[in-house]
């Protein structure tokens, strides 16, 4: 039967605050630069206030890789709560403005739309502060069976791992797309998360992902190993695919005997790196929906994550179709 969607996005529905910040700042509150934090409702108010002036937009990593998926030509769906407030009403309508279907119903009690504090540094790189609010309370049942049967891939977002309701919804998703005969996808999201969970995550790798996105921070976290090739090693035979992206120098696939070593892309002005993962991970999964090379598939996800480094904020900028059209053909 073919599948009304290419992907159907799991994961944190966030309204990114992004704001320029120092090493200096960071120190002073103890942030682990380059990192993700989970902060609770007085952290977040608190950091807000003390943090410089900031600009609001719709984010959630998977929540990216599907508007990305969508500006590219996908057809792209979303599954993740938010609460019946203003802040969640932006995030529905940006989300739905890129072109991505998004049905899952708000909250209209208990906490609010989950927001990051993005802090980055003058070398582009981007420290996160999150409370999750809403986010919390997604589980099995708002996982909607047909529209997983309806789509070609699910793509599991890693940092929503953390509640124990979420990893119910994690293997139902997964062993609803495998039964409908669809592949499922996972991005490990953060080192520091894959840290919390590794013996879950190497479970959920082994036993129900088809295809793994990570960096070489995260893969080398799963497999507890220092050295890229050791850990390109360790995981040969867990899943169907490995795209594993290792920034300037660009990413590698792995499937079965296949290893495809792809450059990133050249003269980009980097700005910030909010983003690049999972718009590497938009345009990937573009490629395999339209049947492409898996290195061109890496080509594609490195020319989006090359886009979205380019300017501040976690989505494109651009179109991305007309973009891989002039790049690509």
């Amino acid at each position: 039967m073919a599948a009304p969607f290419d992907v159907v996005g799991i994961g944190n529905a966030i309204v990114d605050v992004l704001a320029h910040s120092t090493d200096a700042f960071l120190a002073r509150h103890s942030l682990p630069k380059g990192g993700m934090t989970l902060i609770d409702a007085h952290q977040a108010q608190r950091l807000y206030a003390e943090m410089g002036p900031g600009v609001e937009c719709s984010g959630g990593s998977a929540a990216n890789t599907m508007a990305g998926l969508a500006s590219l030509g996908s057809r792209a769906a979303y599954i993740g709560k938010v609460h019946d407030d203003e802040l969640g009403r932006v995030f529905r309508h940006d989300l739905t403005a890129a072109g991505v279907y998004f049905a899952t119903p708000p909250m209209r009690k208990g906490p609010t739309t989950a927001r990051c504090l993005i802090l980055v540094t003058p070398d582009a790189q981007r420290t996160m502060q999150t409370y999750l609010g809403a986010c919390t309370q997604l589980g099995p049942e708002d996982i909607d069976a047909d529209l997983i049967a309806q789509s070609k891939v699910t793509y599991l977002e890693g940092y929503l791992f953390d509640p124990p309701a979420a990893k119910e919804a994690f293997t139902k998703a997964a062993t609803l797309a495998h039964k409908a005969g669809r592949k499922v996808a996972l991005s490990l999201s953060d080192g520091f998360c894959v840290n919390r969970h590794r013996a879950e995550f190497l479970d959920l790798v082994k036993n129900h992902v088809d295809i793994l996105f990570a960096n070489e921070n995260e893969i080398g976290a799963l497999y507890q190993t220092v050295e890229f090739d050791d850990a390109l090693q360790a995981m040969r035979g867990h899943c169907e695919i490995a795209a594993l992206t290792r920034s300037e120098k660009g990413s590698v696939v792995l499937a079965g005997d296949e290893v495809h070593i792809i450059d990133a892309e050249a003269d980009v002005a980097v700005i910030d790196t909010t983003g690049a993962g999972d718009l590497y991970a938009a345009g990937f999964l573009h490629g395999l929906a339209t049947g492409r090379s898996l290195a061109d598939c890496a080509r594609l996800g490195g020319i989006c994550a090359a886009e979205v480094i380019g300017h501040v904020g976690a989505r494109p900028g651009r179109p991305l179709d007309r973009l891989i059209a002039e790049k690509m053909g």
